[in-house]
Order: structure tokens, then sequence, then C-alpha cells
């Protein structure tokens, strides 16, 4: 089905799954970090949000999850992708279960902001992957609804804004709930020095993967410049105020 690119080193169950999706062609960093996922390598990956990243990291877990697997202990998850905001771990969700459709893999999405029971439910349905906001994840722990002694693949998403939003002391609270002997990944669109401390911190001996844009904007994003009346924009000095949307597509 894909044997002429790195799709086709996934189980047959994931291949199928991606082909509905309307995968053809890897995009450069899936076709870089795909590779050292699928053997065991805990990586560093610098590349912006638009590039594909959530398949490059989440089709080689999903595939360990699927050749490997292990009794099912409720509330004991086997992968953890952590996200900064609710609507990134959303739109991770949704790739879980959009990849893992015919590979019979629980999962929940864990965020704040909602009810807690249809999550508490997906956990005991036996979610094997979790994705998660740190707030709402460390909640879950603390109620003892969660553990995470059992992850064997970890990822830090977007890390560069986990930091910017003041995750910091959260990330090393539920770091320092993981098992010692897991594949770690981390993902940041930037590597300021506060970034390249915490990565230092959770990998070991890491394979590295950059993707610079070609453009300065990721071209899945549209922009718009809306000039607004002084009327609709409160505390404002000039006359008009110039207002930039950006919506993906």
């Amino acid at each position: 089905m894909f044997e002429n690119t790195v799709f086709g080193r996934l189980d047959q169950k994931l291949q199928h799954a991606i082909k509905d999706a309307g995968y053809e062609t890897p995009t450069p960093i899936q076709e870089k970090a795909i590779p050292y996922l699928l053997d065991g390598r805990d990586l560093i990956g610098c590349a912006q949000t638009g590039t594909g990243k959530t398949a490059a990291f989440m089709l080689p877990i999903l595939n360990h999850l699927v050749r490997v697997r292990r009794p099912r202990r409720i509330g004991h998850p086997r992968a953890l992708v952590l996200s900064p905001t609710r609507e990134l771990a959303v739109q991770t969700a949704e790739n879980v279960k959009r990849y893992s459709k015919y590979a019979e893999l629980p999962f929940a999405c864990l965020i704040g902001g909602v009810s807690q029971y249809g999550q508490v439910k997906d956990i005991k349905k036996g979610a094997e992957t979790v994705v998660a906001c740190p707030g709402r994840l460390i909640d879950l722990m603390n109620q003892g609804i969660l553990y995470l002694d059992q992850v064997e693949c970890f990822v830090l998403d977007e890390a560069d804004r986990m930091l910017d939003m003041g995750f910091l002391p959260d990330i090393r609270r539920i770091i320092s709930k993981l098992p010692k002997s897991r594949q770690s990944l981390f993902f940041s669109a930037t590597m300021p020095p506060p970034v390249l401390k915490l990565a230092g911190e959770l990998v070991h001996d890491p394979a590295s993967v950059t993707i610079s844009p070609e453009t300065p904007t990721v071209e899945k994003i549209n922009q718009k410049v809306m000039f607004v009346a002084k009327s609709h924009g409160t505390g404002l000095s000039s006359s008009r105020r110039c207002a930039t949307a950006r919506t993906a597509s």
C-alpha cells in the first residue's frame, strides 16, 4: 500500500486508516521522524503547526501499541501526549481516533473547562492513549483516577507554548510520575535556552529533526487584515486599529 514510503513500515491496520484519511506521501517531518521513532529512539523535533508533526509522532506510538500488546489496566495508559491548549488536545485526539479506527485502541482526551464525567468514562473503558492538558491530567491523578506508572511513550507537544503559559511546574510534576524507562518525544516550534534545558531533562540520547518552513508563515494559515473603528476598540489612541485574524485551512 505504501511500500516505497515510511508509511510502509506501519502495521497494516494503521496503513488502512491513513489511506482512508487521504494520506499518500509523508511530509518532511514524517519522513525524517518516523524511522527513528519506530526504532524506539527518543526525539527532539523542531517544527511548526501545519507540518504534519501529529502524525509523525502518533503513528509510531500507535504502531507500538498495536504490535506490543499488553493486558489493559484501567487508569494506567501506555501512551501520554501532553498539549498546551484544549484546542490542540482535541485536534490531536481526533487524529488518534482517525488513525486507530481499525486497531481497537481506546483513548481519552482530558481537557479542562468541561465536565470530567465523559473523560473518566473513557479512562474506565481502558484508554491506552491519553491526550491531555496539564491541569486536568493532574486533577485526575490527584483523584486517584489516573496513574502514569505504565506509560511507555510520552510526548511533550509545543513545549515553547507550555513554558510561555507557565506550565513548567506542572510539567516537572508529571514527568516525575513517569517510569524511568520510556520513549520520550519533545516537539517545539522554537528552541530558546529554557526549552532546550527542559528537553535535556526529558530525553535520553535523542535523535534530532528540524523542519524549517519555506516561508515565515505556515502555508495552511490564512491571514486577513481588518481595520476596526475606534468605537469597537476601547482604550486605543488612534481612530482605527488593525487586527490580524488567522484561521487554519
